[in-house]
């Protein structure tokens, strides 16, 4: 077993239409505005961007993001990621009752980061905690976003 792999899954409810939660998720340009530990995204063109990540450990990620699936009437928004994580993530939007929504995160990696690579058993727990705080931030993040507007 690799253990630079990684798959996540994180579900959020959120307090604001599908509609709604949906175009937040596909303005990645947007989400150092709303998400903390995403500290930079640059628009590299339509379908891609450069994103530089740090949540509570003390490393960045970078990576950069390739659009594989943008589809509004199914809720799917999916990117390839290469850089410090190679792999993919999906959202996926649904509508709950009348002005709620589930965002699904899907993320299946291989930690490239030569020192997430080396400290790969003993920080295992430490970078999934670290993965987990830094969702519940993003989604609490969204939320009050949504709120606002």
């Amino acid at each position: 077993m690799d253990r630079s792999h990684y798959r996540f899954r994180s579900l959020w409810s959120l307090p604001a239409p599908a509609g709604a939660v949906y175009h937040a998720l596909e303005r990645i340009e947007d989400y150092p505005r709303w998400w903390p530990q995403v500290q930079e995204v640059t628009r590299l063109d339509a379908t891609g961007g450069a994103v530089r990540i740090r949540s509570v450990l003390p490393f960045d990620l970078r990576t950069t993001l390739r659009e594989t699936r943008r589809d509004p009437a199914a809720g799917i928004l999916e990117v390839r990621l290469s850089g410090d994580l190679d792999g993919w993530a999906r959202w996926t939007v649904t509508p709950v009752g009348p002005a709620g929504a589930l965002a699904r995160y899907d993320q299946e990696v291989d930690v490239r980061k030569p020192l997430l690579r080396r400290l790969a058993v003993p920080g295992r727990p430490l970078f999934r905690a670290n993965h987990a705080l830094m969702m519940r931030s993003g989604r609490c993040g969204l939320a009050a976003r949504l709120q606002a507007v």
